[in-house]
């Protein structure tokens, strides 16, 4: 097979389930080896975009929302665990777990897309937001996942200050 698999990865930090999907991908692809070489490109998508600095309660936004029950939340997340654990990543969920708005991550993730360092930086802000239960909004948790992933504090900390790369995450939302 000749050429690049180009695969566009639409997704939110602050959906788990696309934590599942992404580690999913990278094993699937990395099971299949040379046979297909493939570049994941990610692209922003913000869940809850009208979502207050506050945040909300996870399982009260879930069922209200959704219109699930506290049962069906409680049964979601465990089957969210062990899905996690199945891929190899540590879900920290409980009846207490926030949801935040995420716009700023999105647009340290298009920084860091021109960097080369969008996929370290995702892997990053997930264990953030749901192994560390930290705000998504919250410019120490990004600038901590920024380091985790190798870019620069301090240019992560120009961008959260300004507006930088707003509207161009606008525009490919």
């Amino acid at each position: 097979m000749s050429g690049t698999l180009r695969i566009d990865f639409v997704s939110d930090i602050a959906c788990p389930w696309c934590v599942v999907g992404l580690r999913s991908l990278q094993q699937a692809l990395a099971a299949i080896g040379g046979d297909v070489q493939a570049e994941i490109h990610l692209q922003p998508f913000e869940l809850n975009p009208d979502m207050p600095p506050e945040g909300e309660n996870t399982t009260e936004h879930v069922q209200k929302k959704y219109g699930s029950s506290p049962e069906r939340s409680a049964a979601a997340r465990e089957a969210l665990k062990q899905a996690g654990e199945n891929v190899g990543f540590a879900f920290n969920t409980s009846r207490d777990s926030r949801i935040w708005n995420t716009f700023d991550a999105h647009r340290l993730l298009h920084w860091a897309k021109l960097e080369g360092r969008a996929l370290a930086l995702k892997e990053a802000l997930f264990k953030s937001n749901f192994t560390d239960q930290r705000p998504t909004n919250d410019p120490a948790a990004l600038l901590d996942a920024a380091r985790e992933a190798g870019l620069d504090p301090a240019r992560a900390s120009q961008i959260l200050a300004s507006g930088e790369f707003a509207d161009d995450v606008r525009a490919i939302e």
